[in-house]
């Protein structure tokens, strides 16, 4: 089974080499969109092109997308640590643990959020592409802690409107290499796709406005333990910014970070866990707070940096 999408070319995009327009438009990576476009899964106005083919606002699109691979009732079942924080009839919030992806997308075969709750009855709002029903916000593969899911048509429209108002408190604590200076500050630097890497994203004129605040918790011999407040949400945000102020992740082998150290604290990932999510709830209108306990691997290398 595929997906076929058929729309011309927005105004916007016109100009853009053909696999960086369709990562923009499909939010897909350009290394998965250059491998659609070379299997010839992309048609511009009924031909194939190459990547570096420039659209032209209204030409006629038709992309062939693999359907997601389904993540069966057993292997969603035995996601281990994946918790429910709380659930109500508009919402679930859960602690989500390394690996897990919110949702199905081309290219990841392991286990999503949204296949999990499916496996464990938990109906979510039917809005949203088939694959991201009731994901109002997501985690990367390799970042943990607390994400709200929605369930009713109403948590899905109110909590989607709250992220693209800015009006949620996303709470993340890191490990970042060194000390920060000043301790606390913000970070206001627009973000975008890596000059040179497509799966990494950079600090980068032209990029989606992006702003980090944060505030130092506890300072180590060779690492800063920090609260961070996001005000936006881009891909990466966290990581990009602390490797542009030369303090990136502790773990963070993509943005920079020393691998001995990584490997002293024993860690196969970035620092990096979402510890708390305020928001309005959809129903009662009343402001909430879900907190989630650092995972073993990072309460592990947190014990070894404090340890003289």
């Amino acid at each position: 089974m595929s997906d076929l999408r058929s729309l011309p070319v927005p105004d916007g995009l016109a100009g853009e080499r053909v696999d960086a327009a369709l990562a923009r438009l499909l939010g897909l990576s350009r290394t998965v969109v250059a491998g659609l476009v070379d299997a010839g899964d992309v048609l511009v106005d009924g031909t194939t092109v190459p990547n570096s083919h420039r659209l032209v606002a209204g030409s006629w699109l038709e992309i062939t997308l693999p359907s997601p691979k389904p993540v069966s009732t057993m292997a969603a079942a035995d996601v281990s640590g994946l918790t429910v924080l709380h659930e109500d009839d508009d919402i679930v919030v859960i602690d989500k643990p390394v690996g897990v992806a919110a949702h199905a997308s081309p290219g990841w075969d392991g286990a999503t959020v949204t296949g999990v709750l499916a496996a464990r009855g938990i109906r979510l709002a039917d809005s949203g592409a088939a694959e991201r029903q009731g994901i109002v916000h997501r985690l990367d593969v390799g970042t943990t802690g607390a994400m709200v899911v929605a369930k009713s048509e109403r948590a899905y429209r109110t909590l989607k409107a709250a992220f693209k108002e800015r009006t949620v408190d996303k709470i993340y604590h890191a490990i970042c290499q060194g000390h920060p200076d000043p301790s606390t500050g913000t970070i206001d630097a627009p973000i975008g796709r890596h000059p040179k890497s497509d799966w990494k994203f950079a600090v980068v004129a032209g990029g989606k406005d992006s702003v980090t605040h944060y505030d130092t918790l506890e300072a180590f011999p060779s690492a800063t333990l920090l609260e961070i407040h996001l005000e936006t949400g881009r891909t990466h945000q966290i990581r990009v910014h602390m490797s542009a102020l030369r303090h990136p992740l502790v773990g963070d082998l993509t943005y920079g970070a020393d691998p001995t150290i990584a490997t002293r604290l024993g860690l196969s990932r970035q620092w990096l866990h979402a510890f708390a999510l305020g928001f309005t709830h959809p129903g009662s209108g009343e402001h909430v707070q879900f907190d989630a306990p650092y995972p073993a691997d990072l309460q592990h290398a947190l014990t070894v940096l404090a340890t003289p």
